[in-house]
Order: structure tokens, then C-alpha cells, then sequence
């Protein structure tokens, strides 16, 4: 995959963006550089978030995070977010996401092939849809509240101080089902009450589940129906959102050309795995809500466990801080397991867990890595006058975990032939390291796509002029005084 050319219109501090990054530069790899505040983070969130969320259910909530704030402007039915053209290796893939309204579909797709389509349906049918699901997954818990009601009541009556009248406590559990107690047609003198009560009420708690699974069955339909005409013009509905903390009457969709619509989906799922973002976790991740971005400046303890939550969906996000010792020793771990699994198969040990202390060491120069005996944790050690000096994994410098943390990341975790985003990738290290990362890259996984956000000169330096992308207004250049 090949991210080949991004453009932006109008998102937040991004404002007429339009980069190519072009597939036959060699190597692959793009800093892209701006003033402070010039949108280099918010252009790969951006990137990142329309990638890797838009197919998977459970990372929607980061795209809507993201889309917040972003409306339709007066008199419009449709917005432009971004348009990202990407290369597959044989042909490019042009994608316009964009947002919308009902008044957008009724108005562009009121005549497909010359002929009339009825417009009878709506994006809140989506929410809809998805708050009847929410019901229909209460009802064991409804049935027992329902049994304890009855389990309440029967328990009082074989007791020596029966009710007298059916008590308005449990009226209002009832009402909580949707079960009116005066609509039940039983007298309570009947001998036989509690019988014909928990028969009567089981059957309309059954009543009201069923209404609600063919609500959904026809509000199901009507989707599919909407759907079926988005395809008809190669569009493809993504979420609905709400973009000012109101309903979700706003929705965003994707329009794919040079592409069989039909299999769109499993396009946009197969890219989804294969962009990875990495940035610091003191970045403002769009992605995540208003109040947890808001709680970086007041709560930052409240922020990170947001963003950990988080990024236990977007399986494509790395934070630099979070992943440096508890990745190493995973990688670690994993390389022992694939040598033990290579003498179950073959009778000879594999060299993988020799070849990745090799590789760390020789990115650490000085120091050594050192296993603890059970592959649990580790330490290093040093050469200081001729003797060996066991350091922490604390006494690291923050270049030296950030640079074992991004090789673990691309090389033990199989990111190949993917779209990689770095933000800041250049931070605490040293000004060869920073040159040096270009190299470093292209040398441990060369068949990625590289774009860094950076705002150091040594790394621009690495590369041609024309390697390096600038977001107006641009860069200054650096005094030789």
C-alpha cells in the first residue's frame, strides 16, 4: 500500500492541504514539516483515524471523536473532509470522504440510470436501529427483574403478612418494563393469582421484546435499501455522528472511484491493517473525546487511562512512552516461543531469540541486554573501566527506549508493505540519531511507506528536497549566522 496523494479542504487548522507522496521516490520515506501549530499532527490523525476506523465497529467512536465540531455550513448538504488516493500496487484508488445530511441523498440520488427512486429513507435510522439493538440485548436482564418481581410478591404471600393489594413498588418495576399493572386483567382474590400473574406479565414483557426485533427487522430493510442506493452511486456509508453534541442527524460516507463497489468494504478493511500511526503519548489524540482532551491540561492521570482504553481498539496506534519495556519483553517472549516451536517441528532450537539480542545490542552500542531466567523482565549492562556495570531499564536515555520501542514496533510485529505514520519521531533523539533515522528505518522494514512529521533539519537532510513535504506556511530557513 501507498498512500499517494492527500487532500484537505477545511479541517481544523488544515486549510487548502493538497501533498503527493510520490510511489516511485526511493526510498519511501517523507518528512513532512510545518511551523509549530501548521496541522503536522492533526493531518496524519487525520490520515490515520478515515484509514484505520472507518470499516471496524469498534473504533467508530474514534472516528466520531474526531468528526466532532465538523458541520455542514449553511444552504450545504455536503461537506468534503478529506480525499486520499491510494496505490494498491496496480492501480490508485481514489476515496472522498465526506460529510452529509438526508437532504444530500434525496436531492443526488433521486434518479440513478434515468430512473425514479423513492426517498423514504433517513440517516437517524442508523441510531435508531442501533437503540432498538440496546434494548433488544436488555431482555434477559429485563426477564430477571421480571422473575424477581414475582419471586418479591410470592415470597410475601406465603408469609404471615400477606399483601392485601398488589403494593406500588413493584407497579413501578413493572412500569420500568413496559408492563402497566392495571392493564392485567386478573383480580387479586383470584386463588390462582400468581399462576395467571407471572403467565400474563412474561407474556407481555415477550410482546414488547418481540415488537422491538421487527422494528429492527423493518428499520433493517429501509437501511439496506439506503445502502443499496449509496452503492448505486459508489458510495459507501460509514457512521452517522453528531457534529455539535446534539443528535447524530449528520453522516459520514466515502465515495470510491476505480474500485468495484462490491468489494469496497473488504478494500477499506484490508487498508484499515495497514496504516500504523506513532506519536507521544502527550500528543492531543483528536480521537479521543472533548472532556478527555480538555483533561491533559487539568488531569493528565485520567487522560492517559482514556488513551490506553483507546488504543486497546486502534491496534494500528503506537505511543512511544507506553510501549518501550513492556513490547521489548513481549518481543522477547514471543522470539523464545518461536524457537521452542521451531524444535517441536524440526528437532533443532531457531536462532530467534539469538538474533534479536543481537540486533538490540547493536542498536544500544554500548550496552547489553540481559534476560531475566523466566523471560519476565530484563536489564543491561555496561562497560565502564573494563567492568561490567548492571544498569536499570529506567537509567535508559528517552532516545534510547523511543529507538528500541519503534524498532520492536515495526520489525516483532510484522508491519510490512504498510502506510506509516510518525509524529515527532525525531524527539529526544540526538542530531545523528535524528539524521540517522531515515536509514534506520528503510533498513529494518524497507517495503513501508514512511511519512514523519518532524520539525528537524538533520533528518530533511537525510533525503532529497523532494522527499520532504511542507504544510504552508512554510518552514524558514535555518540562519547560517
Amino acid at each position: 500500500m501507498h498512500l499517494q496523494r492527500v487532500q484537505v479542504p477545511d479541517f481544523r487548522v488544515l486549510k487548502d492541504v493538497d501533498i503527493t507522496f510520490e510511489k516511485n521516490f526511493n526510498p519511501r520515506v517523507f518528512p513532512l514539516g510545518s511551523q509549530n501549530g501548521g496541522g503536522k499532527s492533526t493531518l496524519l490523525q487525520l490520515i490515520f483515524v478515515l484509514l484505520h476506523c472507518s470499516t471496524n465497529l469498534e473504533r467508530i467512536p474514534a472516528l466520531k471523536n474526531l468528526l466532532n465540531g465538523f458541520s455542514l455550513r449553511k444552504r450545504e448538504s455536503k461537506r468534503i473532509l478529506a480525499i486520499i488516493d491510494i496505490w494498491d500496487g496496480k492501480k490508485t484508488v481514489h476515496l472522498e470522504f465526506f460529510v452529509c445530511t438526508d437532504d444530500y441523498v434525496n436531492k443526488t440520488l433521486k434518479t440513478i440510470n434515468n430512473k425514479e427512486i423513492k426517498n423514504d429513507t433517513s440517516f437517524s435510522l442508523f441510531t435508531k436501529l442501533e437503540e432498538i439493538k440496546q434494548a433488544i440485548s436488555r431482555f434477559k436482564f429485563q426477564d430477571d427483574q421480571l422473575n424477581s418481581i414475582i419471586h418479591q410478591f410470592e415470597m410475601r404471600q406465603s408469609s404471615s403478612n400477606p399483601y392485601k393489594k398488589f403494593p406500588d413498588t413493584l407497579k413501578k418495576e413493572l412500569l420500568s418494563l413496559n408492563i402497566d399493572f392495571e392493564s392485567i386483567e386478573i383480580e387479586f382474590s383470584d386463588s390462582d393469582f400468581l399462576n395467571k400473574f407471572e403467565k400474563e406479565t412474561k407474556s407481555k414483557l415477550l410482546y414488547e421484546h418481540r415488537k422491538l426485533e421487527i422494528q429492527a427487522e423493518v428499520i433493517s430493510e429501509f437501511i439496506d435499501k439506503l445502502i443499496e442506493k449509496l452503492k448505486s452511486n459508489n458510495t459507501q456509508y460509514i457512521t452517522t455522528y453528531s457534529s455539535q453534541e446534539d443528535i447524530e442527524k449528520e453522516a459520514l460516507l466515502c465515495r470510491i472511484d476505480n474500485l468495484d463497489i462490491n468489494i469496497a468494504n473488504q478494500f477499506l478493511t484490508n487498508l484499515s491493517n495497514k496504516i500504523f500511526l506513532a506519536a507521544p503519548s502527550t500528543q492531543v489524540f483528536l480521537f479521543l473525546s472533548k472532556a478527555s482532551r480538555k483533561s491533559l491540561l487539568t488531569n493528565r492521570n485520567n487522560y492517559y487511562a482514556d488513551l490506553e482504553r483507546m488504543n486497546s481498539n486502534l491496534t494500528g496506534l503506537i505511543t512511544y512512552d507506553f510501549l518501550a519495556v513492556k513490547t521489548l519483553i513481549a518481543a522477547i517472549q514471543r522470539a523464545g516461543q518461536l524457537d521452542f516451536e521451531v524444535a517441536r517441528l524440526t528437532g533443532e532450537y531457531g536462532n530467534n531469540y539469538k538474533q534479536l539480542l543481537k540486533d538490540l545490542n547493536f542498536l544500544l552500542h554500548d550496552k547489553q541486554v540481559n534476560i531475566t531466567p523466566d523471560l519476565s523482565g530484563l536489564t543491561f549492562t555496561k562497560n565502564i573501566s573494563g567492568k561490567k556495570v548492571e544498569i536499570e531499564t529506567e537509567d535508559l536515555s528517552h532516545g534510547e527506549l523511543k529507538r528500541l520501542s519503534i524498532y520492536i514496533w515495526l520489525k516483532y510485529y510484522n508491519i510490512e508493505n504498510s502506510i506509516v505514520l510518525m509524529d515527532e519521531v525525531d524527539l529526544a533523539l540526538h542530531p545523528d540519531w535524528q539524521y540517522q533515522v531515515v536509514s534506520d528505518l528503510v533498513e529494518w522494514v524497507p517495503s513501508n511507506q514512511y511519512i514523519l512529521a518532524t520539525h528537524s533539519y538533520e533528518l530533511c537532510q537525510a533525503l532529497t528536497p523532494s522527499h520532504v513535504k511542507v504544510l504552508e506556511p512554510k518552514l524558514t530557513e535555518r540562519r547560517s549566522d
